[in-house]
């Protein structure tokens, strides 16, 4: 076949980030196409059937804010609901939701399918089509070109996608699913820069070989909070959780046969997730421990699957059998699948900007862990930022940028545009030096108004954030005016003893008949404006002072919450100014702060 068909819109991929990307660009009008290898992955759930977590949570609800589709598919598909954090100020709170599997996978494939200007096309995408440096198109492993004035990788895991367990090795971007390899010769081609990465996963074990009677059980929250901020309530039956541990036998066998590994071997060249390390590693890292602990997953309501979270391996098959049954409750388990690794090809990030265009190349963009993200969230944030640039850029609108201050998703993006991260780039709540205001609970408060001013998010919508708004400021302001006992309402809910449920019932606030969500936020609102005002004129003196000078003899090590990794990089440049350190990989701007408060008191 050699017959061309006219885009605004390639989305190369249809896994987080490209189902994103997709249904962003055909809703902003954008006549888009979606290339995937199979039409039935997509938004299929690679590793764990869990969204959110620390951070994450918060990057989901960004994306929902925006009128993107992971909360809302979460919570047709979700099996369990957690806030985690609850114990802890509400800036590092974040919502986790435990999925079925297959529930989610079909849930997004029927939005990318049913949307209105969106075009799923099966077949492999082998070659870009460039015209000089500008993009034009892709070409088809059966000899088609679609052809657009935009196009957005995302390859996922599937990009050079080899796949590992002790000697075993095939290529793939998930097991049984064959890789998109041809594209990455063609990036080389075109002078983009690739580096390797690796990810794992652990075993799929038989629920019905698993003796839960002896395990700790996990329930979700009671009642469940919903994910999306569309969705008003949740009405469902959560599934439990359990928890198990690794024993000093389990450590024995993994220790006995630790080079039987591909990584040991060096048959992998790139470089793993540091936070979700495979067990091999943690048992030879950390040889001082005797156990590590396991999470044991449903992997949906109607299958036995379970999905242990904290076992991560490439060890042989057999070798992972045998460790299996030394974990409590595991004994006579069986497997559905074994675990292993996966390799595959990103982009060196110095190539991205901020918009998620690649700078070589007019009309590309890149979304999720080719970008040397990992996570599904990840993923998906970026896909929905790709997804408008990409359609921005084709229509003649101006890009979407995303600040630091703004949100998670702007923390990220910076984050990739500013240094090369070595290894697959997470977030975490630490990354945020505006975590107070980049609350998991206001995220719809921050960026409703953006989603609705792109035309992702109805009228409806955009009114009801309005008017949740406009509510919890009158509370502020009527807690401030309010007196009681010589005090303002205001000042008495500063106090660290008293919380906004010992206030609910004065009648000037439950004249105002506030949600238990609404509560939480004007809760937030007050306790920490102090907080949140010193924050932001750091930052600002931050900007300020880039030129600060740092003594040659300053004692890293003695700034109280630096990061390890920070004291270390920091121990080893010797930068001689603020602005030289703030462009040190490893460096955070939470870290620069505190390096900034120590400089200047």
């Amino acid at each position: 076949m050699n017959s061309a068909r006219d885009f605004d819109v390639i989305v190369i991929g249809g896994g987080h980030a490209g189902a994103e990307a997709a249904l962003a660009a055909a809703r902003l009008g954008a006549r888009t196409a979606c290339v995937v290898l199979d039409p039935a992955a997509i938004g299929r759930m690679s590793c764990n059937p869990a969204i959110g977590g620390i951070a994450k949570g918060q990057l989901v609800r960004e994306i929902d804010a925006l009128g993107g589709e992971m909360g809302v598919v979460t919570d047709a598909a979700g099996i369990q609901f957690r806030m985690l954090n609850t114990r802890k100020g509400p800036a590092v709170r974040s919502p986790r939701a435990q999925c079925d599997r297959a529930r989610y996978n079909q849930e997004m494939a029927r939005r990318v399918g049913d949307c209105p200007g969106l075009t799923v096309v099966e077949g492999e995408a082998i070659e870009l089509v460039a015209r000089g440096k500008r993009i034009v198109g892709v070409r088809l492993a059966d000899g088609s070109t679609l052809e657009a004035p935009a196009t957005v990788l995302t390859t996922g895991t599937f990009l050079g996608g080899v796949l590992f367990a002790g000697d075993w090795q095939e290529g793939g971007g998930r097991l049984g699913e064959r890789p998109a390899s041809r594209i990455s010769e063609s990036l080389r081609g075109l002078g983009l820069r690739l580096g390797r990465h690796k990810t794992g996963t652990p075993p799929r074990l038989d629920g019905r070989t698993i003796d839960f009677e002896s395990l700790e059980l996990q329930p979700g929250d009671d009642p469940p909070r919903p994910f999306s901020f569309r969705t008003e309530s949740l009405d469902l039956e959560q599934l439990p959780c359990w928890l198990t541990r690794t024993t000093p036998r389990t450590h024995e066998i993994i220790a006995a046969n630790a080079h039987l590994s591909p990584m040991s071997q060096g048959r992998i060249q790139g470089v793993g997730p540091r936070y979700c390390p495979s067990v091999e590693d943690k048992v030879l890292r950390f040889p001082d421990r005797d156990q590590h602990l396991v999470f044991l997953e449903p992997e949906g309501r109607d299958t036995d699957d379970i999905y242990p979270n904290g076992i991560s391996t490439s060890l042989p098959f057999e070798v992972q059998r045998e460790f299996l049954r030394t974990i409590p409750g595991l004994e006579e388990v069986e497997f559905v699948r074994p675990g292993y690794a996966v390799e595959y090809d990103y982009l060196i990030t110095d190539q991205i900007r901020a918009d998620l265009s690649v700078a070589a190349l007019d009309g590309l963009f890149a979304a999720g862990q080719i970008n040397g993200t990992s996570g599904y969230e990840e993923a998906a944030a970026q896909g929905l930022v790709a997804g408008i640039n990409a359609a921005h850029r084709a229509l003649g609108r101006e890009p979407l940028l995303l600040d630091r201050s703004s949100s998670y998703i702007g923390v990220m993006i910076d984050d990739l545009c500013r240094v090369n991260p070595r290894e697959p780039y997470r977030m975490f709540t630490s990354r945020a030096e505006f975590r107070l205001l980049l609350r998991s609970d206001n995220a719809d408060r921050r960026l409703a108004p953006v989603g609705r001013r792109l035309g992702l998010l109805d009228a409806d919508r955009a009114a009801s954030v309005a008017d949740k708004e406009r509510r919890i400021q009158t509370a502020i302001a009527v807690l401030a005016t309010e007196w009681c006992d010589g005090k303002t309402l205001e000042a008495k809910l500063r106090r660290p003893e008293i919380g906004i449920e010992d206030l609910r019932d004065e009648p000037c606030l439950a004249r105002l008949a506030l949600r238990p969500d609404e509560l939480a936020e004007v809760e937030a609102e007050v306790k920490y404006a102090g907080y949140v005002r010193r924050q932001a004129a750091q930052v600002e003196q931050l900007k300020r002072m880039e030129g600060r000078r740092i003594p040659r003899e300053f004692d890293f090590d003695a700034v109280e919450g630096l990061s390890n990794e920070s004291k270390g990089v920091l121990g080893r440049r010797r930068p001689l100014t603020v602005g030289e350190a703030s462009r040190l990989a490893g460096v955070t701007p939470s870290d620069l702060n505190l390096l900034l408060t120590r400089l200047t008191s």
